[in-house]
């Protein structure tokens, strides 16, 4: 049986095909469509997982899709009585989208000449999905954390072998994520999905203004979250969506906001300190929250075993603590926690909680994109009048291992893309871990991004714990944890300003390939670790071996590897 999973009209859209309950593909359309967060019907990520497995859409049993309209509709109700602005605000942004996501059918009629039933599953129950039916564990506690999906913003609930029972949820306004994102926007950044750069630039500074940031949200007793809404500015609809970008709206109140932390930051200000100590106050408050939050799913449930997904969740800070400051003892989180793995967890809800059928094995693979052959990328370079030259893998790794080591920057363009926002050495950018200038090279020459930002160490799983505090199994790069303070003196270029580092573990069986070159680079250095970024300079990371062709030659990388095809500057 054959289910699609799909991402629609939202940001990070998306698709994932599932084979009898596995996640056989998913990627996002932004991959295709070269535009970040893209949102929209993800035409061409369908027509990829369907020509990735050779069938046709009337092979496909259900279309799944992570957003229903009659979720909560109660609630909503309620809360458009008594907040007439705010709601008329929202329904203007949505009205055009709810028409959209009304004539997906037709759309996908006229493009592949037949639309199979379509399923609507609530976009936190999606969530909880992409977590609980890709982990390992048979009974587990599920948490969602997000700006809003749904009318929701944080869902928690109890799941068991094929069935996941909502236990709790809170409903909008009131957010972790909108929290975030107006702090995010008060420290000059921006742009959707902006917020990742608030807690790379956290640990620049000291909370000092926590105690402000308890007044502006708390755990809440008879809802899971409560708020000042005097902060918040959401006149302006939270988000909206202009040629298929996600645009939000100011989130924050200014004069208020101002009075007590100062002057927001503009774009071209310089950095203070009193910035970074926002940062800094954000995100310690925003860990604390999703604790608590944490600490009542364990009170619900009385598991011992966490699954996290949501937007939220991709806050690799807070979820490398998770099993420090709670109860729990185990964590799942997938590889696309963000809204780009609604499509894969709407797809799974329906499988399993809804047809009910048993669970399968656990998903510790994130190579679910698009791939190209060593016959193609031949094809392509001889399309392009390129040279290039081939080597067989253990060359290869003797290779790249020997010019990563003296300085070189590589990019690895190697097997199936992943699914989700990071690079786990299928498109990504290498270097060397102890060169002590490797960070200022690849921020300023080829990332082109802010110098405060952290890159991330690829490790073999073997040494985790010998480099790493309270050493957990992290295969999607999705925790950061403490570098063992004897060991980031050798490893500089990957050790943050506060002995942290975004970890991926690199497992053998997993990523075979990516293994190989890492011990290469181990024999020749002692070092079994490779900072690991991903593959692109400010667009959508490469999918196309085009993309890495036009990347490679704009930027200073030394070394292109495509599968086995290499060329040199």
């Amino acid at each position: 049986m054959y289910i699609l999973g799909i991402n629609a009209y939202h940001a990070d859209s998306s698709a994932a095909l599932l084979r009898n309950g596995e996640v056989i593909f998913a990627t996002e359309e932004e991959r295709f469509e070269r535009i970040k967060h893209w949102a929209g019907l993800p035409l061409k990520s369908i027509a990829f997982c369907l020509e990735a497995e050779g069938i046709s859409i009337k092979d496909v049993a259900a279309i799944c899709i992570g957003r229903d309209p009659k979720a909560k509709l109660k609630n909503k109700i309620r809360y458009t009585l008594s907040n007439r602005k705010i709601a008329m605000a929202m329904f203007k942004q949505r009205f055009s989208n709810r028409n959209d996501l009304q004539s997906i059918e037709g759309q996908i009629t006229e493009t592949f000449g037949y639309c199979p039933p379509v399923q609507y599953i609530e976009h936190h129950r999606a969530h909880l999905a992409s977590a609980f039916f890709s982990s390992p564990f048979d009974e587990a506690a599920v948490v969602s954390i997000d700006g809003s999906g749904d009318f929701s913003t944080v869902m928690i609930g109890r799941a068991k072998n094929n069935t996941i029972e909502v236990l709790e949820s809170q409903d909008f306004p009131v957010s972790i994520g909108i929290f975030y994102s107006a702090f995010t926007q008060f420290l000059g950044f921006p742009y959707y999905g902006d917020e990742y750069k608030v807690m790379g630039l956290s640990p620049y500074g000291q909370p000092v203004f926590l105690e402000e940031m308890r007044k502006v949200i708390w755990s809440g007793k008879k809802t899971i979250l409560e708020w000042d809404k005097s902060y918040f500015d959401l006149e302006g609809g939270v988000i909206s969506y202009e040629n298929n970008m996600p645009i939000v709206s100011t989130l924050f109140k200014k004069e208020k906001i101002e009075s007590i932390f100062g002057k927001k930051k503009s774009k071209t200000d310089e950095f203070e300190q009193r910035h970074k100590n926002i940062a800094s106050s954000v995100q310690k408050r925003t860990e604390e929250l999703i604790f608590e939050i944490l600490i009542r799913a364990f009170e619900l449930t009385g598991l011992d075993k966490v699954c996290i997904a949501g937007g939220v969740a991709q806050n690799s800070v807070a979820n490398g603590k998770v099993l420090e400051h709670t109860p729990f003892k185990q964590l799942y989180i997938p590889s696309a926690g963000h809204d780009a793995g609604i499509s894969m967890g709407a797809a799974q809800y329906y499988y399993f909680n809804d047809l009910k059928n048993e669970r399968i094995e656990p998903l510790y693979n994130a190579n679910l994109g698009i791939s190209f052959t060593n016959d193609q990328i031949k094809g392509i370079l001889d399309e392009l009048n390129l040279e290039a030259t081939y080597m067989e893998d253990e060359q290869l790794f003797e290779y790249l291992a020997t010019q990563i080591s003296t300085s070189a920057v590589v990019g690895f363009f190697d097997g199936r893309a992943e699914f989700g926002p990071r690079a786990l050495g299928s498109r990504s950018i290498l270097a060397d871990p102890r060169n002590e200038k490797a960070q200022q090279l690849l921020n300023e020459k080829i990332k082109k991004r802010e110098s405060f930002r952290p890159f991330a160490p690829s490790i073999l799983e073997e040494f985790g714990s010998t480099y790493f505090e309270n050493y957990q199994f992290t295969p999607f790069m999705e925790r950061v944890l403490p570098i063992k303070q004897e060991m980031r003196s050798k490893i500089p270029a990957v050790t943050h300003v506060d002995g942290s580092g975004r970890l991926q573990s690199v497992n053998k069986e997993l990523r075979p390939r990516y293994h190989a070159l890492i011990t290469k680079f181990y024999e020749k250095t002692g070092v079994p670790i490779l900072i690991n970024t991903s593959f692109n300079e400010n667009e959508p990371v490469v999918n196309h071996p085009k993309e890495a062709l036009d990347c490679f030659f704009r930027t200073n990388l030394d070394v292109l590897v495509l599968q086995n095809y290499v060329l040199i500057k």
